[in-house]
C-alpha cells in the first residue's frame, strides 16, 4: 500500500512550486529533495542546531520541524532566495564574507537566514542582542566571534542600502491559503 499524498503549492523565493508529497514530509526535505534547493542544510534534524533555518513569511523557522503542508500559502525564503538577480551578494552574505564568518560553511545558510530575521526585527542590535539573536544556531567550528562581527556588519550594510533589502524588510504576509497553525499543535479547526 502506498503512502497517501497531497498536492501543495509552495511559494519559495517568490516562485510557486507545485509538489505532491506525503502530509508528514518536513519542509527541509521538501525543499532539498522535491525542489532541489540544497542550500538549506539539515544538521541535527531536531531543531537544535539551526542549520535548516528558512524564513516563513519573514520569520525564521526550523524547516526540520515544520511540515511542508503547513507552509502552504506562506512566503518561504531560503538562502538561494537571498541572491539579487544581478548575481551580487545580499548584504547579509557580503557581511559574512567580509568578516570571515563562514568557517566550513555548513551552518552558514542557517546563520544567514537567522540574521535576516534578526535584522528585520531589530535593524540595529547591540552586542547582547546579536548574541541572543543567533543563540539558536550552532557553529561546529566554534567561530562565533567572526559571526557576531558579521551580524554587526550586516546591520551596517542594510542601513546603508539605498533600496529596500529583501528578506530583511518585513514582507507583507502572503495572501494565499495557509494551514491552520493550530492543527500542528492539535488545537486547530
Amino acid at each position: 500500500m502506498s503512502e497517501p499524498t497531497v498536492d501543495v503549492t509552495l511559494m519559495v523565493n517568490g516562485a510557486p512550486h507545485e509538489v505532491t508529497l506525503p502530509p508528514r514530509r518536513l519542509l527541509s526535505d521538501a525543499l532539498r529533495h522535491d525542489l532541489g534547493l540544497t542550500g538549506t542544510h539539515v544538521g541535527c534534524e531536531h531543531g537544535v542546531c539551526g542549520c535548516c533555518t528558512v524564513l516563513l513569511d519573514g520569520e525564521p523557522v526550523r524547516s526540520c520541524l515544520t511540515f511542508a503542508v503547513a507552509a502552504r500559502g506562506a512566503a518561504i525564503t531560503t538562502v538561494e532566495g537571498l541572491n539579487p538577480a544581478d548575481g551580487s551578494l545580499h548584504p547579509v552574505q557580503q557581511a559574512f564574507a567580509d568578516c570571515h564568518g563562514l568557517q566550513c560553511g555548513f551552518c552558514t545558510p542557517g546563520f544567514l537566514m537567522t540574521t535576516c530575521g534578526l535584522l528585520a526585527e531589530n535593524p540595529d542590535p547591540d552586542e547582547d542582542e546579536v548574541r541572543e539573536g543567533i543563540a539558536g544556531n550552532l557553529c561546529r567550528c566554534t567561530g562565533y566571534q567572526n559571526i557576531v562581527a558579521a551580524v554587526h556588519r550586516a546591520a551596517e550594510l542594510v542601513s546603508e542600502a539605498e533600496e529596500p533589502v529583501p528578506a530583511v524588510d518585513r514582507p507583507v504576509r502572503s495572501a494565499g491559503l495557509r494551514a491552520d497553525p493550530g492543527k500542528a499543535e492539535g488545537s486547530g479547526r
